[in-house]
């Protein structure tokens, strides 16, 4: 059997907010597209493109900015580059124009109306989010490719096989909590160091060192850019930023320039019970109103649910003395191996298992960080994931309006809360009587994900999404 093969890059990505299955997947499955049509030197032929968006892509994809996503893909933009400010002229230039410079190097004729369609009623079998592009050539050809955005910004063409990079041998294959636990026991190995060895299959150590520490980077950027940040989310649910006001709240108005002398700052409030869940929240908070705004953030292990490990890294740098390169790597590769398996055993998409597939996710993610940087073994490191999703079976994705704003911010910072209770449970706990593992719930969460009817998994056609009367500005 070929093991799916993740890593740490994997489930952590940088991108643009606010949906790694609606904006960043579909970014990358145009920038495929592209690609195919340069190899099989089409590109030149091309005068028309026209885009297919189907279920969930197309039932929310505008209020996740899917339109948005695909356009800049084909345009030959990358998410982890192009600029965020320049998302709405770009757009404007393309919408107004009627033009759309197919790669970066040939202009065609482009109507956002006639040739990117939303197929609300249609979908296709293998998942939820499936987007065709189809290019009519110059010689009377046309050229049509289907791709598949799974979660958390990972993208499969039709036909082919989910593993996007070259095979390695792992010193460590893992498919299954079991299996991380067995290599633990048999090696001695924490799980951040079972991780790291098997990341030496793709890259040097300093490698991966120098590439999760600019994860981090990005990371705390976002954090800070969204405690400084004030005004209201796009989307026309006139949403108000809250951790502006919160964060100003707890450090008394004063201004910081940087990021360290803002720490500084936040550890001299006090580590007082309410202090700290303030904080946590502000911190979950900042990084969800930076992803709803189209932000420059990481995928944790997806977008709508980013912002649950970086409010819980944050909290273990500044009230629990994690404040080091060691320590940061460590919460960062011990999260990844956690995603990993429920990606393998499960689902981190909401399109296919609701929210309990990514705040839940990133939530047994960031419990299970924690507890290794405190010191738990590796059975409470597996027992901390188990609690943290336990308490998140069930949760379904219901965005008001189709936007990543009701309910999936404040999600973000009961996630994160949730992630340090699991932990301190664990911490406290003899994980060897431990009744439920974290392979039960894994399994768990993806059976109810089977279950969960289709309105609750992201197309905003139940739940608080119709319960809740908006009015939206017309498309």
């Amino acid at each position: 059997m070929v093991r799916e093969q993740i890593s740490v890059f994997d489930m952590f990505k940088i991108g643009i907010g606010p949906s790694s299955s609606h904006t960043l997947g579909p970014w990358r499955a145009a920038q495929q597209f592209v690609i195919s049509l340069q190899q099989q030197e089409m590109l030149p032929l091309a005068n028309q493109v026209q885009i297919l968006l189907y279920g969930s892509l197309a039932k929310t994809g505008r209020g996740h900015g899917t339109d948005i996503a695909v356009l800049l893909g084909l345009s030959g933009d990358d998410p982890v580059t192009f600029e965020v400010d320049q998302i709405t002229p770009k757009i404007d230039y393309i919408t107004s124009s009627h033009k759309l410079i197919l790669g970066g190097a040939k202009e065609i004729e482009f109507s956002v109306v006639d040739d990117l369609l939303f197929l609300f009623n249609e979908s296709l079998p293998f998942h939820p989010n499936a987007v065709t592009f189809q290019a009519f050539l110059s010689n009377g050809k046309a050229v049509s490719e289907t791709y598949y955005s799974i979660g958390g910004g990972f993208v499969v063409k039709d036909g082919a096989s989910a593993q996007s990079k070259h095979e390695v041998d792992l010193p460590f294959p893992i498919d299954t909590a079991a299996d991380l636990l067995h290599w633990c026991i048999k090696t001695g190995l924490r799980i951040s160091e079972v991780v790291m060895e098997n990341e030496l299959a793709w890259r040097s150590e300093h490698e991966t060192r120098a590439g999760v520490l600019n994860i981090f980077k990005a990371l705390k950027e976002c954090m800070y850019r969204g405690c400084h940040t004030t005004g209201q989310l796009p989307g026309g649910l006139n949403v108000a930023r809250r951790a502006f006001k919160l964060n100003a709240k707890l450090i008394s108005d004063r201004p910081y320039s940087n990021y360290e002398e803002w720490i500084t700052a936040i550890r001299q409030t006090g580590d007082s019970f309410k202090n700290i869940l303030d904080w946590v929240s502000c911190f979950a908070l900042a990084v969800n109103e930076e992803n709803a705004s189209f932000g420059r953030v990481v995928t944790a292990p997806t977008n709508g649910a980013a912002g649950v490990i970086p409010a819980v890294l944050q909290y273990y740098i500044v009230f629990c003395e994690g404040n080091t390169d060691e320590k940061i790597i460590q919460f960062l590769l011990t999260a990844s191996e956690i995603g990993s398996i429920f990606k393998k055993g499960a689902t981190i998409s909401a399109a296919m298992g609701g929210c309990q597939a990514e705040i839940g996710v990133s939530s047994a993610m960031a419990a299970a960080a924690l507890t290794e940087c405190l010191g738990g073994t590796q059975r409470q490191v597996l027992m901390a994931a188990e609690i943290a999703m336990e308490h998140h079976l069930g949760l379904t994705c219901d965005p008001i309006g189709g936007l990543v704003q009701i309910p999936c911010i404040e999600r973000n910072t009961m996630g994160a809360i949730k992630a340090i209770t699991a932990s301190q449970l664990a911490l406290q706990s003899n994980p060897e009587k431990a009744k439920v593992s974290l392979d039960a719930v894994v399994r768990t969460m993806w059976q109810t994900a089977l279950d969960m009817n289709s309105k609750y998994k992201e197309t905003s056609d139940g739940g608080l999404a119709i319960n809740i009367p908006i009015s939206l500005p017309e498309c």
